[in-house]
């Protein structure tokens, strides 16, 4: 039996706009959770239109000249502004009835491209037992029907599978939040041997080590440690009406081992430095669960990968920064401080989970208004932006 989606209903409507206004077809991403039992989608948006498509509002006319790389660009840009527990979980095309029969292949190509485009930046691995489907839905402009199938991203000759789409109203209405502070202090040496200083891999590299660190980490939440496969909610009140918009929050302290213990041996290396980067600051993490009867252990999954996500997707931004600012090529390391952009976030309507994104100090209100609307194609109030940290370095 094929996997079943749980949809936001707002989204059934969200998708019918779509394919009245833009023809002759429209791609996107569709956003959500995986569990071990079934699947949700809480948004959809469609692919941000290239300058050049702007101006006119119509799709280039054949399926064949779909852009892969600027719909995989757009997925890892949109997978940044997700907190801990959302996932790109599939794409979408609404076509017409001419172009139905290609669908399929281009949705197929697509799935696979996001997937891989994801997976790359990622500096955790999914666990054995995780949901390795994603969705691809077809949708014909014409006669609305929708079709939905999966394909196992870890099977390159995976073949499409039936799945259930089924639209529910307050899907996310009462998730569940985690929250926690993580301080860090990271020293990442750079290596006298290391070409050019590549101080991008380097960070990557130390970076890797310290997610390590976050993986092997005890996690208390509301003071206790709990066994990994009870209930999150085992021993606490359950809300009344459960559709209610009220969001139960989760504190979380996060404790790292010091030092290996006395069974680990282990091996120290002497390497000639020319430097180092240190990254300090105290980040803000979050994660959202669904709320059927989930398990402590998706919970603290989707944290960890959270503050994984956080401090290695602020890295890529103010390289990208530097790189904007300062060229590529800048040889002279003397001592520097940057500070790496704030998180902030934003509360998504009818919903108990707010979407993320980072702001640099000169960055006006404005100009986080723009990018939400770009990318995620939704308008955002000034007065809901709520930035949730001191400035970092």
């Amino acid at each position: 039996m094929g996997r079943t989606y749980f949809v936001e209903e707002a989204i059934g409507q969200y998708l019918s706009d779509l394919s009245t206004k833009l023809k002759p077809y429209v791609t996107g991403l569709l956003i959500g959770q995986c569990s071990p039992q079934r699947d949700y989608i809480i948004q959809a948006v469609r692919t941000p239109p290239k300058e050049e498509q702007k101006e006119d509002n119509i799709s280039p006319s054949k399926l064949a000249s779909i852009d892969e790389e600027w719909i995989t660009t757009h997925a890892s840009q949109v997978s940044r502004m997700l907190p801990g527990g959302l996932l790109v979980l599939g794409v979408f095309i609404i076509a017409t009835p001419e172009l139905s029969k290609d669908c399929q292949n281009a949705l197929r190509k697509l799935i696979f491209s996001v997937e891989k485009s994801l997976t790359k930046r990622r500096l955790w691995k999914p666990a054995e037992e995780e949901v390795s489907e994603r969705a691809t839905l077809q949708i014909c402009s014409a006669t609305r029907k929708v079709v939905c199938r999966t394909y196992d991203v870890q099977d390159p000759k995976s073949s499409p599978k039936p799945a259930d789409w089924k639209y529910q109203s307050a899907l996310s209405a009462s998730w569940l939040a985690l929250n926690c502070t993580v301080n860090v202090n990271i020293h990442i040496p750079l290596l006298a041997t290391s070409l050019n200083h590549d101080l991008e891999k380097n960070t990557k590299n130390g970076l890797n080590r310290w997610s390590k660190q976050i993986e092997d980490s005890v996690f208390l939440i509301n003071g206790q440690i709990k066994d990994d496969d009870t209930e999150l909610l085992e021993g606490q009140k359950k809300l009344r009406g459960s559709t209610q918009s009220s969001t139960q929050f989760s504190d979380v302290k996060v404790l790292t081992q010091l030092s290996q213990g006395s069974s680990c041996r282990s091996t120290a290396t002497v390497q000639v430095c020319s430097g180092s980067i240190n990254l300090k600051g105290a980040v803000k993490c979050r994660a959202y669960v669904h709320n059927n009867k989930p398990k402590v252990k998706e919970a603290i999954q989707a944290l960890k990968r959270d503050i994984i996500n956080t401090l290695s997707d602020r890295c890529e931004i103010l390289f990208e920064d530097l790189i904007i600012n300062e060229g590529p090529h800048k040889k002279s390391f003397e001592r520097e401080c940057h500070v790496l952009p704030q998180r902030l976030f934003v509360p998504v309507a009818g919903s108990s989970v707010m979407l993320s994104d980072y702001k640099f100090g000169d960055e006006a209100t404005g100009e986080i208004q723009e990018r939400f609307v770009e990318m995620l194609d939704r308008s955002v109030q000034a007065e809901d932006i709520h930035i949730a940290e001191e400035i970092n370095t």
